[in-house]
């Protein structure tokens, strides 16, 4: 029998919380609920949670401290809920971590088709890449374990990466030295168009470069190509097993 994803469901809207833990039941999850940020961690420990719907307002911790925190601890997919549509709003949660935004009042079934998407993508190799059969990705000194997405620096420190930042960094190996725009990397990342002045794969650049250490005025690794798009500047050797 397959087994049910599970679902955290984080608000402290009792409404909202009621309403989704009805409706994903009914559409095959698990769901639990948590009210603020102690609860969340109380869930985290009580079940294997499969992705966790975290809303930015919440009473004792905000959503964005709670998101950078599991995120420094897992890569636990993590679908944000905001109350505004600024910009800026889902920018900020990118940066913390989070592999995808909602914006309220938004309806069930929307939630419903981002959670699926996240974790297809989240467990999928990324659309459109050919399935390798290296397990070890190595490039410039780093080593990316594809098996159990872990990354290794130069100096042998493991470096965490969010489910947006694996996936990211794993389209631009498989296609090292390869010019790929906004567009086909929101696509392949989160399998939506690119929204007009969305930003949120620019910052995810800007994260992945901070996780390579490639955070120079001219970055080595990870260089802009002005008005194309994103290129991963080196070779990549793969390897049955990562060292």
């Amino acid at each position: 029998m397959d087994t049910k994803d599970r679902i955290l469901i984080v608000d402290d809207d009792a409404e909202i919380r009621r309403l989704l833990v009805d409706y994903l039941a009914k559409n095959g999850f698990e769901p639990y609920a948590a009210r603020d940020g102690r609860a969340m961690w109380q869930g985290l420990e009580q079940h294997a949670i499969d992705l966790v719907v975290l809303d930015l307002m919440l009473p004792d911790t905000d959503g964005l401290t709670l998101c950078r925190d599991l995120r420094a601890r897992s890569n636990l997919p993590v679908l944000m809920l905001t109350a505004r549509g600024e910009e800026a709003d889902r920018i900020v949660g990118i940066e913390m971590g989070a592999d995808d935004y909602l914006v309220k009042p938004f309806s069930p079934r929307e939630l419903l088709a981002r959670i699926k998407t996240i974790l297809r993508r989240t467990r999928a190799l990324p659309p459109n890449l050919r399935p390798e059969p290296q397990r070890c990705l190595a490039f410039a000194g780093w080593r990316l374990d594809t098996a159990t997405r872990a990354l290794t620096a130069p100096d042998g420190v493991v470096v965490p990466l969010s489910g947006g930042e694996y996936r990211l960094l794993r389209i631009l190996l498989e296609h090292p030295n390869r010019v790929l725009n906004r567009d086909q990397l929101v696509e392949m990342i989160h399998g939506r168009e690119a929204e007009p002045y969305d930003r949120a794969i620019d910052v995810q650049v800007s994260r992945l470069r901070q996780r390579l250490r490639d955070e120079r005025r001219e970055p080595q690794l990870i260089q802009t190509v002005r008005g194309e798009g994103y290129v991963l500047a080196t070779s990549v050797e793969g390897r049955e097993a990562c060292d």
